[in-house]
């Protein structure tokens, strides 16, 4: 495959990271950079401005999953074939962004995640709060064993996609919410699509963006009824809409 490659940024007070993020991504590996902000209080859209990117506001906050609905809206609009998404809070290494899109223009996989657990030590050293550490591994052991997956994290804000996958996965039905991940990766995993992920280091430091314990909790429940609809589902017990394909 080759094609367009397109950046989407789903951004809310990313002014003291933004810049940072973008001077990482190698320069020639992308066609165009979107940031969809939601909002933000702070001068995100001015800097992303300055620095020549595509800039969409939202007139009122949508959340983190209504944000990535307008990423990929626009992406396919404008024509993308692979489509990467990257937190603006430099928590991720978009040095990566080549290697995201190379594994998809291969034909190796059609969803591609940045891993951030390549070992505990790692993990923890990066600055991954231990509680976040604990939680991840077990809600990424539960969500391999139920989807028979074997990804090393299933929480990544670094993705990347085939335009394949948005055209197939009914992603505007999902959760505006933080939710909208994992909602994302299990429809993905049920209908199909070869799911893969590359070792990114752990970046978490004061500017970067992380939900609170209690947010914490509350995405880990509904990740695991998202898992239990999904099975509902495919026993025709209670159908549900999220995993009918578009």
């Amino acid at each position: 495959m080759s094609g367009k490659v397109v950046v989407v940024m789903p951004a809310y007070n990313a002014e003291k990271t933004l810049k940072r993020t973008v001077d990482d991504i190698p320069k020639g590996s992308v066609d165009s950079i979107l940031l969809v902000d939601d909002c933000s209080k702070d001068q995100t859209v001015a800097i992303a401005r300055q620095l020549g990117l595509r800039v969409i506001q939202h007139e009122k906050n949508l959340g983190y999953g209504g944000n990535q609905k307008t990423c990929y809206r626009e992406a396919l609009a404008a024509g993308a074939d692979v489509i990467v998404m990257i937190h603006p809070d430099y928590q991720y290494d978009a040095r990566l962004v080549p290697y995201l899109t190379g594994i998809i223009k291969d034909g190796i996989c059609d969803v591609v995640l940045g891993n951030r657990i390549r070992t505990r030590q790692e993990a923890l050293s990066g600055g991954m709060p231990f509680y976040k550490y604990l939680s991840n591994r077990f809600l990424t052991v539960i969500e391999n064993l139920a989807m028979g997956q074997n990804l090393g994290e299933w929480h990544s804000g670094m993705r990347a996609y085939s335009r394949k996958v948005l055209e197939t996965i009914p992603w505007d039905k999902n959760s505006d919410d933080f939710v909208f991940d994992c909602e994302f990766l299990v429809q993905a995993a049920a209908m199909g699509f070869r799911l893969g992920d590359i070792p990114v280091p752990a970046r978490y430091f004061e500017e970067a963006s992380s939900i609170n314990f209690q947010r914490s909790v509350r995405y880990g429940l509904e990740s695991v009824k998202t898992i239990l609809r999904y099975h509902l589902h495919r026993l025709k017990i209670w159908p549900c809409p999220l995993f009918v394909p578009q």
